[in-house]
C-alpha cells in the first residue's frame, strides 16, 4: 500500500485538542466507515484519525470487533420509535421509512445492522441495539397485540425491511450507456429459454424505485398482520 493510501483525509481527522470519548471514538470510526468501508477500519486508522496513541483507543473498545458492535449501536440510537402512537401501523410504516433512510445513508454499515446482532446472544447484545425492539414490542402490546405476536410483527417487519434494503442497495446497471434495457441490464446474456419471464421484467427491473417499493411491500405486509394478527381492544 502506498503512502497517499495510508493517508488519512483531512476531514475525517479529529482536533488534536479534542476530549478523546467513546462517542468521538465511534463516531470517527464511522466516518472511516462511511468513506471506505468496514475493511478499512483498524485501530490503527482510527488512532491516526483521532491524533492519538492507538493504545487509548482500548479504553473505549478492546478490538476491533467491539468497535463494529459500537458503530452498530451508534448508527441504530438514531432509530426512534413511539410507543405511545395510538396507530401502531402508521407508526411502523414511519419506523421503516427512517430505517431506509439510515442504510441509505450509511450502505457500509448495513451488512452489519443486518449480521452482527445475529452472532450475539440477545442478553448479550449491546443495549442500543435492543432498544429499537423493546420499543417496537411496547407500542404493540399497547395496541393490544400479545407479547408472542408483537415478536412476531416484529420479525417480519424487519426481515422484510433487511431483504429490501439489500436489494436496494445492489448495482442493477450493467452498461450504462446502453439505452435498451434488457442491455443495460445485461440480461441479454441469459439464455431466453431458460430465463423468459426474467428477460422480460427488464424495463421493470431498470425503473425500480427503492421508496415505491418500500410502500408498496408495506402495504402487503401491515395488511396482511393486521388481517392476520387481530390486536385485542383493552
Amino acid at each position: 500500500m502506498t503512502a497517499t493510501a495510508n493517508r488519512m483525509p483531512t476531514d475525517v481527522r479529529a482536533p488534536r485538542d479534542a476530549t478523546i470519548t467513546r462517542d468521538t471514538v465511534l463516531a470517527t470510526a464511522l466516518t472511516i466507515i462511511d468513506r471506505d468501508g468496514t475493511d478499512a477500519l483498524s485501530m490503527r486508522r482510527l488512532a491516526a484519525a483521532l491524533g492519538r496513541d492507538p493504545a487509548i483507543l482500548y479504553r473505549h473498545a478492546a478490538n476491533k470487533a467491539a468497535l463494529l458492535d459500537g458503530v452498530t449501536e451508534t448508527v441504530l440510537a438514531q432509530l426512534h420509535v413511539n410507543p405511545a402512537d395510538p396507530d401502531w401501523a402508521a407508526q411502523l410504516r414511519t419506523v421503516a421509512r427512517d430505517y431506509r433512510r439510515l442504510a441509505l445513508a450509511h450502505p457500509h454499515i448495513v451488512p452489519l445492522v443486518v449480521t452482527r446482532p445475529l452472532a450475539t446472544p440477545l442478553a448479550l447484545r449491546p443495549h442500543g441495539t435492543l432498544r429499537p425492539l423493546e420499543d417496537i414490542l411496547a407500542l404493540l402490546t399497547r395496541a393490544g397485540f400479545s407479547g408472542p405476536d408483537a415478536l412476531h410483527i416484529y420479525r417480519a417487519l424487519f426481515g422484510f425491511l433487511n431483504g429490501h434494503i439489500l436489494n436496494e442497495l445492489q448495482e442493477l446497471i450493467d452498461n450504462p450507456e446502453e439505452t435498451d434495457d434488457l442491455l443495460r441490464l445485461g440480461l441479454h446474456r441469459l439464455p431466453l429459454k431458460q430465463f423468459p419471464l426474467l428477460r422480460s421484467l427488464a424495463p421493470a427491473l431498470a425503473s425500480y424505485d427503492g421508496a415505491t417499493e418500500l410502500e408498496l411491500g408495506l402495504d402487503i405486509l401491515l395488511t396482511g398482520l393486521a388481517t392476520t394478527l387481530t390486536p385485542v381492544p383493552k
